[in-house]
């Protein structure tokens, strides 16, 4: 039975996006509450990336064990148990151990559940689908990381206000969220479609897989170009590895140290509410117009459109700014670029993904991608206590240069990514062969 890719390409994404906010951003927040350093958050966080940059190693077993279909409904369930681990064990005198360990399983469950879904969605749509579904993927992504780091924190700030107790409302909200993915693994259960092509392959010996592992990754790391396309995977997203990890400590430290002195609840809400309503505009306007006119049109535009926006935060330390609605406006600016801009980088993965083994090749590109935000991440924090907010943001800002300096050499087929064009088909397939 054929399905309307609007049926679960949203809520496919949004339940690939949202452990990962949780792993790589809420946690951050939550462990602030908690009185950790920054270098300290920093750091456990960042090595929670780990999963990500290494699931390439066992992304072929993906590829070969099992549908993709399989492997998605399973691990949203496993999620859900990683989510109700963390709630059980917040109120406990050891929680940061016992937490990271569930964060740990929660981050393994959430990348193979990405490299399931990648697959998923490449089997299930044709080429012209995927360039144009590209847009509305990564927002619904976003959409669940901002509604991570909104709603979510929200939440976690009413029952901090409420109760009086932070471990007890971080707790309660794990358990919603651990409900949450009882949900989409039922949903997706019966929702998600049966594409033909979602078998695994004909490998079933333990040397058969051995064998069509090592010719995955030759085939992977053979390709033409490819140290080229390594460094801009790795670098397109390098000051945002550093802001991601401190825009929340900043907005949430005291003004006597920098920061913006906002509560819980008021960094939930400038996420929430009017950074969905800018990454959501941002994201589909980026898939629509790339749709259009191709990746190779727009990937200046939209490189320009995810690094200089940064410029936000610069604004927001250097004036302190008092009225909440200038934060709104900072944050607004600087999500629809981001959501404008990963667009072009979402497509590049693709773009170098195409041939026999796309599942894993693709798997292998967000490794990188895990890879580029994790070592820088992982230094942030240091980075930030060393030079205070106001000069860790413009440090930011020139971390942005590299990326821009790299653009001009990329090479990309001039009609990859528009839609309803037989030539891209064309170009597409002499790319596989």
């Amino acid at each position: 039975m054929k399905r309307n890719p609007w049926s679960w390409i949203p809520t496919l994404y949004f339940a690939e996006g949202l452990p990962y906010v949780v792993v790589m951003t809420v946690a951050v927040i939550m462990y602030k509450r908690f009185g950790l350093s920054n270098t300290e958050i920093a750091l456990y966080t960042s090595w929670l990336y780990l999963p990500w940059v290494i699931k390439p190693f066992w992304s072929p077993f993906v590829d070969i064990l099992k549908t993709k279909r399989w492997w998605i409904i399973t691990m949203q369930l496993l999620i859900g148990a990683g989510m109700a681990g963390v709630a059980f064990t917040l109120p406990t005198p050891f929680y940061l151990q016992a937490s990271l360990a569930f964060f740990w399983l929660m981050a393994f469950s959430s990348a193979t559940n990405d490299i399931a879904s990648d697959g998923f969605y490449m089997l299930a749509l044709d080429d012209s689908q995927q360039s144009f579904f590209v847009g509305i993927r990564s927002t619904f992504y976003r959409l669940a990381m901002i509604t991570g780091q909104g709603l979510l924190v929200i939440l976690a700030g009413g029952l901090e206000k409420s109760t009086g107790k932070v471990p007890f409302a971080w707790s309660i909200t794990f358990f919603i969220l651990a409900g949450l993915f009882v949900a989409f693994f039922v949903y997706h259960k019966f929702a998600l479609p049966r594409p033909a092509s979602d078998t695994g392959k004909s490998a079933t010996t333990p040397g058969e897989v051995a064998k069509e592992f090592g010719r995955t990754f030759a085939s992977f790391f053979t390709k033409k170009g490819i140290g080229l396309a390594i460094a801009f995977i790795i670098i397109y997203r390098l000051a945002e590895a550093m802001l991601v990890k401190m825009a929340s400590p900043f907005l949430l430290d005291g003004r006597d140290v920098g920061g913006l002195g906002l509560n819980t609840q008021q960094v939930g809400l400038v996420y929430g509410t009017v950074g969905v309503i800018a990454l959501t505009l941002g994201g589909i306007i980026g898939g629509i117009v790339a749709s259009r006119q191709g990746l190779k049109y727009w990937l200046w535009p939209m490189a320009l459109a995810i690094t200089l926006p940064n410029a936000a935060y610069v604004f927001l330390s250097m004036y302190m700014p008092e009225n909440f609605i200038w934060v709104n406006v900072a944050v607004a600016i600087e999500q629809f670029g981001y959501g404008f801009g990963f667009t072009a980088y979402m497509l590049y993965l693709i773009y170098f993904s195409q041939g026999e083994h796309k599942t894993a090749h693709y798997s292998i590109c967000t490794g990188f991608m895990a890879l580029g935000m994790m070592l820088p991440g992982m230094a942030a924090g240091w980075i930030q206590e060393q030079l205070g907010y106001q000069n860790f943001f413009i440090f930011i800002m020139i971390a942005t240069i590299p990326t821009l300096l790299l653009i001009p050499f990329m090479k990309v087929d001039k009609d990859f990514g528009k839609s309803k064009k037989k030539e891209e088909k064309l170009e597409i397939e002499q790319t596989e062969n």
